[in-house]
């Protein structure tokens, strides 16, 4: 045991040293460029303290590869880098040197994926995939039972690779309609981990708080500058992201996303038009400032290929305002004048760009376009 990190926790030193620290990624939200005004600063605190909450669980409380838990980094309270209200995420801590195995009940989630990824945003602002395979690839029995290994060595069946470098696997279950399907139901386990977990030690200790502030600095700063590279863009348009950008941090391979600043007054919408091509699953979705999905428990932020209705045409029209039109599609702001929309293509054969036009809300008549 370190004498150094023994005598900065009876001391209560390494307490604040974790709290100075993080009282420095404040800085981050009055970055020039950033909205200054007293409702988009109040969302950015609130952020800066769900990533706390977010890093010290990522950190402290699940951090042992040899003991993984798939608990939800990203949910109703907790919001990272326009995470999606229509995916139930989970994560575990593992490591390439280890072999692993889920298992469980398929459900009836519409879209079912499995990554393994290097590094961490508090490390190097990255999430490199080492391995990939999602429901479509998996042997699932009769009954939906399933078990998948995750080893550096390659096997023959359910296989989710891994390189020595590995350190997480994130699952993606994503609904067409929460209302009416089943979510996985999946455990992790180690196949060759020790009896049972090592009590906390003052370097482990160390290690968790630490760890867990390099995250909010590391995560706020990289959405941070994704956010402020959107502003350059034209104004309330959607641009197609850089793939392999998307996929350094993380991003499903079969995911193509959108994005674009929007500005909108009280009295204005935007009309959101896309043709839609042979696709897994689709959805559009407004962000703040901070890349948070907006509060999808109270107010319909987001639509997709199963809840949206489309024109006789097969393309599909929404329409973004703070109040309902009285149209179908219609994108509530929560309150916002301005934030980030963004659209993803999953498993698409093709990325058509939605069109968007601003109009005064007076002009879009009741059942127009239905």
């Amino acid at each position: 045991m370190s004498a150094d990190v023994e005598q900065k926790v009876v001391t209560g030193a390494l307490w604040d040293e974790f709290c100075d620290e993080l009282k420095k990624t404040g800085r981050l939200l009055l970055s020039e460029g950033t909205p200054k005004d007293a409702f988009n600063q109040a969302e950015g605190i609130r952020y800066l303290s769900r990533l706390t909450r977010a890093g010290l669980e990522w950190f402290l409380e699940f951090n042992d590869p040899r003991f993984p838990v798939l608990y939800r980094p990203a949910h109703e309270t907790v919001k990272i880098g326009g995470d999606n209200p229509d995916n139930y995420y989970q994560k575990a801590a593992i490591d390439g040197r280890y072999d692993y195995r889920i298992s469980g009940t398929r459900g009836s989630v519409h879209y079912l994926g499995f990554g393994t990824q290097a590094s961490n945003y508090a490390r190097d602002g990255k999430m490199t995939p080492t391995g990939y395979v999602d429901a479509r690839q998996l042997e699932i029995d009769a009954d939906g039972r399933f078990e998948i290994i995750l080893s550096a060595d390659k096997k023959n069946h359910n296989w989710l690779p891994m390189e020595k470098d590995t350190e997480t696997v994130i699952v993606r279950q994503t609904f067409d309609d929460r209302t009416k399907e089943v979510p996985a139901d999946l455990t992790i386990e180690c196949l060759n981990a020790d009896d049972y977990p090592e009590p906390l030690s003052p370097e482990k200790l160390e290690q968790g708080l630490m760890g867990a502030v390099k995250f909010v600095q590391g995560t706020a700063g990289l959405f941070l500058n994704w956010s402020q590279d959107f502003s350059k863009d034209p104004l309330n348009a959607l641009t197609l992201f850089d793939h392999e950008k998307a996929q350094a941090v993380g991003g499903d391979p079969n995911i193509r996303y959108y994005y674009g600043h929007f500005e909108i007054g009280k009295d204005e919408a935007l009309i959101i038009e896309s043709e839609i091509p042979n696709c897994e699953y689709w959805n559009f979705q407004l962000l703040n400032y901070w890349m948070e999905s907006l509060e999808f428990r109270y107010h319909t932020i987001n639509t997709n290929g199963a809840l949206a209705a489309a024109e006789p045409t097969g393309r599909v029209r929404l329409i973004v305002a703070h109040q309902d039109p009285g149209l179908s599609n219609w994108i509530d702001t929560a309150g916002h004048d301005n934030g980030i929309l963004m659209w993803r293509w999953v498993g698409a054969d093709e990325y058509p760009t939605p069109s968007i036009q601003k109009v005064k809300l007076a002009e879009l008549a009741p059942g127009a376009g239905q």
